[in-house]
């Protein structure tokens, strides 16, 4: 059965081969993921990932469709995908010291068409981060395209205090829960 990754993500791709998955195909949905007024965290999470892999299940009939999304919030407010260094920053100061939460969403459909959902929440807590430690984060280029401007698989490791859930899922694709779906859709493991 072909699986076909509605993502462009280089770290998911990875993940999943920590599953011993192969996948078929790499097709980025390209959606608006726009946050809508108020919504909140959890639930702009699952929606992006819905959307993500309706929009590409249509391009590849009787294959398996992973589609994901990680967003961390403080609080009620979801972080960027951090577009440059200024916005890595902007993230570190906010998150320095405290704890945060990264959802993970994980949407699968299978080649009946049938979409199944799972989210996983990670409480992450960092140390205090000094303006040193984070201009030269920032610097690094780590965080630039990473959600809440940090990668956990990288530099920012350090940074982590505790952490209680997932940490495939920070780092972009909870493993458990995919599994879990791509079993239900109907991918043999071993």
């Amino acid at each position: 059965m072909r699986l076909i990754l509605a993502s462009a993500s280089p770290r998911r791709l990875d993940l999943l081969a920590r599953l011993g998955v192969a996948v078929a195909a790499v097709d980025p949905a390209h959606i608006d993921e726009t946050p809508r007024p108020g919504e909140l965290p959890p639930r702009y999470a699952e929606r992006i990932a819905a959307e993500k892999a309706a929009a590409v299940a249509p391009r590849h009939p009787g294959s398996i469709i992973l589609a994901a999304d990680t967003v961390v919030a403080a609080g009620r407010r979801i972080l960027p995908k951090a577009e440059d260094a200024g916005q890595v920053r902007a993230c570190l100061k906010l998150l320095s010291g405290r704890r945060h939460r990264v959802l993970s969403a994980v949407t699968v459909i299978d080649a009946a068409g049938t979409a199944r959902h799972r989210l996983s929440t990670t409480i992450v807590t960092f140390g205090p981060l000094s303006a040193a430690t984070i201009e030269a984060y920032a610097a690094c280029g780590e965080g630039v395209g990473k959600a809440g401007g940090y990668a956990i698989q990288g530099r920012a490791e350090a940074f982590v205090r505790q952490l209680a859930g997932s940490h495939s899922g920070v780092v972009g694709l909870p493993l458990f829960e995919t599994r879990a779906l791509l079993i239900a859709a109907g991918l043999a493991f071993g």
